[in-house]
């Protein structure tokens, strides 16, 4: 009897036994089922079927770091911050549950990154690199993080790592370049700026980067060469033409300039910014030379320029002092007006058309002008020189109030000042010798 219960109960352990294997094995094919699917569905960009599948996988096994870590990856595409929260948290549930997989801290770098939390992606790369420490392109992600926190000594550390690992990344050798400018190391910058346009030619942020650093250097040459290779890799951008022509403007190499701009208005024969430009160099040229044909070149193309709707205040204030140097002082003053009207206002349109107002005779023009140009540039170091003629234009037109309030800024900066002084005890005077000075300079 007892034989026969040991036998019994032997068969139903064999029986559970089997029951449970073949559950774990459903339950393993359903998982692997759901993964993928999520899988699928992912790479058909249904990212809630997606997620859907993933959470049935995790459901069967919660102790699966790739479910997890799967999921994460589905919520990081999207861009609402609710579900980058949620990448975060399946990404750090996916490292907890192996500490020994570097994937799951980098992705967690990458989410805290994109949501602009860079002290957090510091910390999720460091840890994803000290598990994988031959990976530079983690190495280069915790010099972004890094850069990002404003830690450049950090940075440069991390992309010494990255370029140790991968002396052939030139992304990194990009932002290296960035972190000696900005430490203020320039020859040092254009170095490593070179090595990673020599490693990558068409990187154009790189080369944008070195033109300015060559400039910074004044490497007047080298300059000019990587700004016709960036219109060369950037055919249908105006404006690299426009940053060729200004330089071989300043070298003087003002026919060369024209002929740039030229080829460039094949390409966009309606770009105001291409006819601005020639008419800037045209100008250039007609003032060194002393060249009347030049400057007629030079009207024309800024007339040009300045009569589309959407002309700007620089390109309005430019066609001005052209209009100027011919003569056309009316012209040049009802350009300057539009100058001072477009915004963003040219701050230097409204010094000229201060000057030119005041010499066509509209005092009360003048110093609204130079009283707009204060306030735009907010300088709390104005000349003295410059307060002075507010100052006077103000009396010229009676305004005592703002021409004291001006004179009185004027003597906190020179308390001594003759023509403060003097404007000062002229305005203070007794309006009866004012009145009699008036009449004085009628009957003059």
């Amino acid at each position: 009897m007892k034989r026969t219960i040991g036998l019994l109960a032997i068969i139903a352990l064999g029986v559970v036994a089997a029951a449970l294997t073949k559950q774990s094995a459903a339950r393993q094919r359903d998982y692997r089922a759901l993964l993928v699917g999520g899988d699928v569905a992912l790479h058909d960009e249904r990212t809630s079927d997606a997620i859907e599948a993933y959470s049935g996988a995790i459901a069967l096994r919660p102790d699966s770091m790739l479910a997890y870590l799967r999921r994460g990856e589905t919520y990081r595409r999207s861009p609402d911050r609710a579900d980058l929260e949620a990448a975060a948290r399946d990404f750090r549930k996916a490292a907890s549950l192996d500490h020994s997989a570097p994937r799951p801290l980098e992705e967690l770098g990458d989410v805290t990154y994109q949501s602009e939390r860079y002290d957090q992606a510091v910390k999720a790369y460091e840890a994803s690199a000290r598990l994988d420490d031959h990976a530079p392109r983690i190495n280069y992600k915790l010099a972004l993080a890094r850069y990002r926190s404003e830690d450049l000594d950090g940075t440069l550390a991390a992309l010494d790592e990255a370029v140790r690992l991968d002396d052939r990344m030139a992304e990194a050798y990009y932002l290296r370049g960035i972190c000696l400018r900005d430490k203020g190391r320039l020859p040092e910058a254009a170095r490593s700026l070179e090595k990673a346009v020599t490693l990558s030619p068409g990187l154009i942020a790189a080369r944008e980067e070195l033109a300015d650093a060559f400039g910074a250097l004044d490497r007047r040459t080298d300059q000019l060469d990587q700004l016709q290779l960036l219109a060369g890799l950037d055919r249908g951008r105006p404006a690299r033409y426009v940053a060729v022509a200004l330089t071989q403007a300043r070298r003087h190499r003002w026919d060369t300039a024209v002929v740039t701009i030229g080829s460039a208005l094949e390409r966009a024969p309606d770009d105001p910014s291409l006819y601005g430009t020639l008419g800037q160099v045209w100008l250039e040229s007609a003032q060194a030379r002393n060249d009347r044909v030049d400057l007629g070149k030079a009207r024309e193309a800024l007339e040009r320029a300045a009569s589309r709707p959407g002309a700007s205040s620089d390109v309005l204030a430019l066609s001005a002092r052209a209009a100027l140097e011919d003569g056309a002082t009316e012209a040049a003053e009802r350009l300057l007006k539009l100058a001072t009207e477009r915004f963003p206002i040219d701050p230097k349109a409204l010094l000229l058309y201060s000057n030119v107002a005041e010499r066509q005779g509209h005092p009360d023009i003048a110093r609204r002008a130079l009283i707009q140009y204060d306030a735009l540039v907010n300088d709390d170091t104005d000349p003295v020189d410059r307060i002075v003629k507010i100052a006077t234009l103000c009396a010229r037109v009676d305004d005592t109030a703002t021409a004291t309030e001006w004179i009185h800024r004027g003597l906190n900066r020179d308390p001594a000042n003759v023509q403060l002084l003097e404007l000062e005890a002229r305005i203070t005077a007794p309006s009866s010798d004012r009145s009699d000075r008036a009449g004085r300079r009628r009957e003059n």
